[in-house]
């Protein structure tokens, strides 16, 4: 009976692309991949040919049908009105976790940091890179960043249960919650409600500025980190590069129902069609990606016949050290290497072992609990060039709709009326705060809206003030 093959899609990119991937499908083909491969076309002809989006039609068909996505790096066109393909790829087949180990090869691989070995889990849906986004004003730009309870559970319990299958002692996470109260407060107070359910866990929480600092100068006291999606985006780039090179860097996009394998870096057109790529990301990718679709026992073979390599000093042009190294190979040369060292493992690198990775890991999420939401007020953007923020205060606070009334006016987060400082300085861009000691209804707010159109003022936008369970959700003003 003929061995199963897992049906995978596969995508050769744009520049170094199609040398790395031919280089990847041949090494762990000669390990033995029980794998059957479906070939699109995305990237850079695909956006050239008028598609905006980088991928045709028939190409979702393929990666909802196989639900395995091995992508080499693609080109982006340059100029306005391409969407990036990683983001839309991301978000249309809900690839929630994105999973960068970052690992030293000292003394073979140049690094600061002999001691390395840490994974970034970053969350990839939301936060700023829901790329919403608007001009408001001649002057003021706005970007939201979207948290959501769904989404950080999602990330943090998945980053919880690869710390449990893979024998990891410790989960942290990165947020700025002293600043971002609401958004990083959700997924710092999530953190520490998942945190709670897996003991024999260490857990700790630092601030990501102190602990981006941190990562850069011990990333050894590091394990499993876990961020929201844009510092997560920064810091794994940050991580890979420290501890040798982002060039060595695989990366795994997990979702419920498919995923992504890939390079973290790009496709480095000047290098392409040269025989000097370096195909190591692409590969490690894979590796991933064999462990995702449980072919643990190829992955280990892949991972320790390129360990060995490296550590026998085979290396491409962008790791080579006098030395060091022992032999420059190119591209296929150094593909050639790991598939002779098959069945071999590190001397002196720690090997790698899959077998306790089972299966793919899935997380459930709990049951939403109901939660009472009450409207108290609203707060109403405005467009006025005029800089004197006494003058608009006076001549909104008359306006008054049930209860509905001014109590504070900011600029850019600041209060600026009443009572602002002369020394603030202001933008065309004012958020005017109405609250009422009541509950109000939609009613209420578009009769306000009314008035102070008016009254001759242009509203850019409103945002309801809403308390749950009789907590605000709401930010205050700086220096209110």
């Amino acid at each position: 009976m003929a061995e199963q093959l897992t049906p995978i899609t596969v995508a050769y990119g744009d520049g170094i692309g199609p040398e790395i991937m031919d280089a990847t499908l041949r090494i762990i083909t000669a390990a033995g991949a029980r794998i059957k491969t479906e070939v699109i076309e995305i990237g850079e002809k695909v956006y050239l040919s008028g598609n905006s989006a980088g991928i045709a039609p028939e190409a979702w068909e393929s990666l909802r049908r196989t639900k395995v996505f091995l992508k080499a790096p693609i080109t982006t066109p340059q100029g306005g009105g391409y969407k990036s393909l990683n983001v839309t790829t991301r978000k249309m087949l809900g690839l929630f976790a994105n999973i960068r180990p970052c690992v030293s090869y000292h003394p073979y691989v140049d690094t600061k940091h002999p001691i390395m070995d840490v994974i970034i889990i970053r969350e990839n849906e939301e936060d700023l890179y829901a790329g919403i986004e608007h001009q408001q004003t001649p002057e003021v730009i706005q970007c939201l960043k979207l948290i959501t309870r769904p989404g950080t559970e999602k990330i943090v319990r998945y980053a919880f249960e690869y710390a449990k299958q893979y024998g990891r002692k410790k989960v942290t996470c990165f947020a700025k919650d002293n600043i971002m109260k609401q958004t990083d407060g959700l997924f710092h107070k999530v953190f520490d409600e998942i945190g709670a359910e897996y003991p024999e866990l260490e857990k700790e929480f630092w601030i990501v500025d102190i602990g981006a600092a941190k990562l850069a100068d011990s990333p050894e006291v590091f394990d499993v980190i876990v961020m929201p999606n844009l510092y997560g985006d920064i810091l794994s780039d940050v991580a890979a590069q420290i501890a040798g090179s982002v060039g060595l860097a695989g990366s795994a996009n997990i979702g419920a129902e498919v995923a992504m394998f890939e390079a973290i870096h790009g496709s480095a057109p000047r290098r392409a069609n040269q025989n000097l790529a370096n195909p190591s990301g692409l590969l490690l990718g894979a590796v991933q990606m064999l462990v995702h679709i449980g072919q643990g026992d190829i992955a280990d073979k892949v991972h320790n016949a390129w360990l060995k390599a490296l550590e026998d000093g085979v290396h491409t042009y962008d790791i080579f050290k006098e030395g060091v190294s022992k032999e420059k190979v190119g591209t296929k040369e150094f593909a050639d290497a790991v598939i002779a060292r098959m069945g071999q493992k590190p001397a002196n690198l720690k090997h790698v072992d899959y077998s306790q990775a089972k299966e793919a890991i899935k997380v459930t999420l709990k049951p939403a609990v109901p939660t009472k939401m009450e409207t108290i007020g609203v707060d109403v953007f405005l467009y006025c060039e005029d800089r004197n923020a006494n003058k608009l205060g006076d001549a909104l606070k008359v306006i008054e709709v049930n209860g509905l009334h001014l109590t504070m006016i900011t600029n850019r987060g600041v209060k600026v009326y009443p009572d602002g400082m002369s020394e603030t300085f202001c933008t065309d861009h004012w958020r005017c705060r109405y609250k009422s000691d009541k509950a109000v209804s939609y009613d209420d707010i578009l009769a306000l809206q009314t008035a102070v159109n008016k009254a001759g003022f242009a509203i850019i936008k409103t945002e309801n003030l809403c308390k749950f369970d009789g907590v605000d959700g709401f930010s205050g003003g700086q220096g209110a």
